[in-house]
């Protein structure tokens, strides 16, 4: 739930970034891979029934999200993008990631990918890093430190945002 330090030109301020929450980014590409899968499906990359092994990322990255969200309600603090958090979270997943939910909706839709087991839905991941990143890192990453100065900074520079 936290990002870089160097913030991005251009980043979308929080009060449009609420506008859509991640989870909906995240349903929203699943739809588009879906569809580029039945109209434009490209070549096999992962033939049945090998493909799959795509359950597994994705189970992992669900199970990963429930995990986090269940940490965060212990804490007091939200998981919910741009709300004020209450508490810096740097065990656990995020002692790996600055962004594991992130990360994990990555990993999910690139289980899913391998699901579908041809190339065309997979174009549509990098855009949703750089969704996610333009619009939420960068401006969750700039309240972090905002709320937690020198403390966040100093775990910036210990875990990499995104692996």
């Amino acid at each position: 739930m936290t990002v870089p330090g160097d913030a991005l030109a251009g980043d979308v301020p929080p009060a449009e970034a609420k506008r859509i929450l991640p989870p909906f980014v995240f349903l929203g590409t699943l739809v588009a891979m879906g569809a580029l899968y039945q109209l434009a499906p490209g070549p096999e990359l992962v033939p049945a029934p090998w493909n799959q092994v795509g359950w597994v990322p994705f189970g992992l990255a669900v199970a990963l999200a429930f995990h986090i969200k269940f940490r965060f309600d212990r804490l007091g603090t939200p998981i919910r993008p741009f709300e004020t958090s209450t508490a810096l979270v740097t065990d656990g997943p995020f002692a790996i990631s600055r962004n594991p939910v992130y990360l994990g909706m990555v990993v999910g839709l690139a289980g899913i990918g391998v699901v579908l087991g041809t190339a065309m839905p997979l174009v549509v991941v990098p855009a949703f890093v750089w969704i996610i990143q333009r619009r939420y890192v960068a401006v969750e990453e700039r309240m972090l430190e905002d709320a937690f100065g020198d403390a966040y900074r100093a775990y910036k520079s210990r875990v990499r945002r995104w692996l």
